[in-house]
This record gives C-alpha cells, structure tokens and sequence, in this order.
C-alpha cells in the first residue's frame, strides 16, 4: 500500500511562488510515474504535471514555464515550484503516483492565490 503526504499550500499573492512537496511511503514499484493534479471548486480534476522516474516531464499547457515537477528518488518525494501563480491556479492539489494496476491518491493541499 502506497500513502502520499503533501505539503506547501497555502495562500500566495499573484505573482507570487509556492514549492508544493509530496512524500511517498509503503510499497511500491520503482518504476512509476508520479504526478501533481489539481481540482478547483465546480471543476474536473485536470493534471497539472507528471514526472517519470527516470525523469520525463509533462504539463498542462496553462502551466508550461511556470511550474516545474521533479524528484528525488532516493527521497521518494516529488515537488512542484510553482512560479507567477495566478487566480486561476487556486485549487486543491493532489499528489498522484502510478504503477502497474495502482493509482494513489495523497489527501490534498489547497493552494489560493489571492491579493
């Protein structure tokens, strides 16, 4: 059983950063995919970005050369910088991380982005 615990929410001016982290623990597969999603109020849950271990990057496009998702695989922990946030980016983020037939879930963390 994978559990992932995220932290660095919080409220942030426009324009302003937030590094958001994920911690994973249990049993997992190594190789995997992991990944940062968001869901705001009265909106599908949309991903953001997603690493693979060995790397590979991909994101939403609202998001390309702002945010940035890396790893650290010794750690187990994924991170999103997340860089000129905008209203639009206030949601609820979601560490997700994938293997085989798992898909886990961490527990959420709101970020808003507010003057």
């Amino acid at each position: 059983q994978v559990q992932l615990v995220e932290s660095g929410g919080g409220l942030v001016q426009p324009g302003g950063s937030l590094r958001l982290s994920c911690a994973a623990s249990g049993s997992f597969f190594r190789v995997n995919v992991m990944g940062w999603y968001r869901q705001a109020p009265g909106k599908q849950r949309e991903l953001v970005a997603a690493i693979t271990n060995g790397g590979d990057t991909d994101y939403v496009d609202s998001v390309k050369g702002r945010f940035t998702i890396s790893r650290d695989n010794i750690k187990n922990t994924v991170y999103l910088q997340m860089g000129s946030l905008k209203p639009e980016d206030t949601a609820v983020y979601y560490c997700n991380m994938k293997f085989l037939r798992v898909d886990a879930w961490g527990q959420g963390t709101q970020v808003t982005v507010s003057s």
